[in-house]
């Protein structure tokens, strides 16, 4: 049936343009959330639909549908759409190369998963943390599928499928007059998440935070926790992208070769990690799926491209260009984000110092400069190598780029959130603001 679509679709822009792309998406989603302990929001869906992207007189265009009586009207409103853009001799889509396959990114489960299970399956996390003494303030569960042809003018044929499945719960908990929260969340590519340890984590993490005391303003050892750690190395990131280094908003543009982080780290991009959440046989408009050294022994590699902004920068793409679905036309994004240390240091080493398990405000974070002041959420002292009292409110600060010349891994379980697949992380005398 997809190819179908997808011949339909050529016949209808290729005696018409200079070249061609087309982009069918198939998802199925299973969707929960709980309001406080009881489910409120339950949707079982299927969308499809097509995105065509055609090149002509060195314009761009682009239209989508997911109606799919109307792929030929759609090929047309693209070459249509073309006509409205600029020239730009920097338009191409990918050419033919090897496929690699990428292994574990598809659960056979997902097809016996039904709205019933899902439902139970949410339940009982409320439920062990209920009889744990927690009060549930938001829950949610989430099981896809998803398949994607990509063909263009210049051979590509690449077909595509994984599942996904997450579950988030946040809680809260009061005791003789004081509160604490805590939330977490799980995610993987099969559907092997354990409900009952997430439900007594985060409920465990929301009683050890209730009984807080003030901390001293200094400058301390911090280990930032799975939730820190990404929110503030989102900003570190951005600056990777080819399309800010063009466009002189990364502080790394002109830094190729150059040591910008603690020798003893690396950050591979690798779309073909074994059950990784973002990998992927290619990126969305057809680049086959590559490794990239982002950083190398502390010494910055490359960045991540598109094969527009590839073009412009006179490089090759890296396959990042993604989308999230038919509906977009891709856009530079990493795909699982590797950091690699050849050392890691363990907690005992830690005299004196803070944990902070999220942080509150990483997006305020100037992209640009990578100056940051955020809000310690569930963090605890550090005293000798134990984590000893909660925090009243605190905040810290710093800048992203200046921490990553001196970041350490701390000697964790290595964990995948969002892109980043990480160790907890260690950072000496960096600034913690205490709050009465």
């Amino acid at each position: 049936m997809i190819y179908e679509l997808a011949e339909k679709a050529q016949k209808a822009v290729e005696n018409k343009c200079d070249a061609y792309e087309i982009y069918i998406d198939e998802s199925r989603l299973i969707e929960l959330d709980s309001k406080q302990d009881e489910l409120n929001f339950a949707k079982e869906e299927i969308e499809q639909g097509i995105g065509i992207r055609v090149i002509k007189d060195n314009k761009i265009g682009f239209a989508f549908t997911s109606n799919l009586d109307k792929i030929t009207e759609t090929g047309t409103q693209a070459i249509e759409n073309a006509k409205l853009n600029k020239q730009d001799e920097n338009y191409a889509f990918s050419e033919v190369e090897k496929v690699v396959d990428v292994k574990k990114v598809y659960d056979k489960k997902f097809n016996d998963l039904d709205l019933d299970e899902s439902v139970d399956f949410l339940k009982n996390v409320i439920s062990i943390a209920s009889d744990s003494g927690c009060e549930i303030t938001g829950s949610g569960f989430s099981a896809s599928e998803g398949r994607s042809l990509i063909i263009n003018s210049n051979g590509v044929s690449i077909e595509d499928e994984g599942t996904g499945f997450g579950i988030g719960l946040s809680v809260t908990i009061q005791k003789d007059g004081k509160i604490a929260t805590a939330y977490n969340s799980q995610s993987s590519r099969f559907f092997d998440l354990d409900g009952e340890k997430l439900a007594n984590d985060v409920c465990n993490l929301a009683k050890s935070s209730l009984d807080t005391k003030p901390i001293e303003t200094n400058d301390y050892s911090v280990v930032l926790d799975y939730y820190a750690a990404t929110g503030l190395l989102q900003t570190f990131m951005s600056a990777f992208n080819g399309e800010n280094v063009m466009r002189g908003r990364s502080i790394l543009k002109g830094k190729i070769g150059t040591e910008i982080a603690n020798p003893t780290l690396s950050i591979i991009d690798n779309p073909l990690l074994e059950k990784g959440m973002v990998s992927s046989k290619c990126d969305g408009e057809g680049s086959v799926s590559q490794k990239t050294d982002l950083i190398k022994d502390g010494v910055l590699n490359s960045f991540i491209y598109d094969i527009y902004t590839a073009n412009k920068e006179n490089v090759k793409t890296t396959s990042n260009g993604y989308r999230g679905s038919y509906l977009s036309t891709p856009m530079i994004s990493p795909t699982n984000l590797e950091f690699k240390f050849s050392e890691m240091k363990d907690l005992e080493e830690i005299k004196k110092g803070v944990l902070t398990t999220s942080v509150l405000g990483a997006h305020t974070a100037n992209p640009i400069s990578g100056d940051f002041s955020v809000e310690a959420s569930n963090a605890f002292k550090i005293e000798n190598g134990e984590l000893t009292d909660p925090i009243n409110k605190a905040m810290i600060s710093g800048n992203i780029f200046e921490i990553m010349k001196k970041v350490e891994g701390l000697n964790t379980e290595i964990k995948q959130y969002g892109s980043f697949i990480i160790p907890k992380l260690l950072v000496h005398d960096l600034r913690v603001v205490g709050q009465n």
